[in-house]
């Protein structure tokens, strides 16, 4: 039970991490809430895994750098795609909070 608990925390912590970092580096106002970019990073980090596993390189001796390559290029992707689709659908009205 403990470790389910742990694996979930670990998931939201490592989402948040992936999506602020894609916030950071994707370009132009991404006018999104909070929550969205945890969710766009947790989705970034199973895309990330996935991309590594199809090109052989999920699993390296020592730090796996193009994994996480590929975590931070989904996570840039991801909250570019989110930003335009919370806009449409927001209409671009209202305050977001974050």
């Amino acid at each position: 039970m403990l470790g389910g608990i742990w694996g979930i925390i670990t998931t939201i912590v490592v989402g948040l991490v992936l999506g602020v970092i894609g916030r950071m580096l994707a370009k132009g106002d991404q006018k999104i809430p909070m929550w969205l970019t945890i969710v766009v990073g947790i989705v970034a980090a199973f895309v990330g895994n996935w991309l590594a596993g199809v090109f052989g390189v999920r699993d390296t001796d020592g730090i796996d750098w193009i994994r996480h390559a590929f975590q931070v290029v989904a996570a840039i992707v991801g909250v570019i795609a989110a930003a335009a689709i919370w806009t449409k659908v927001k209409g671009g009205r209202g305050r977001v909070r974050t």
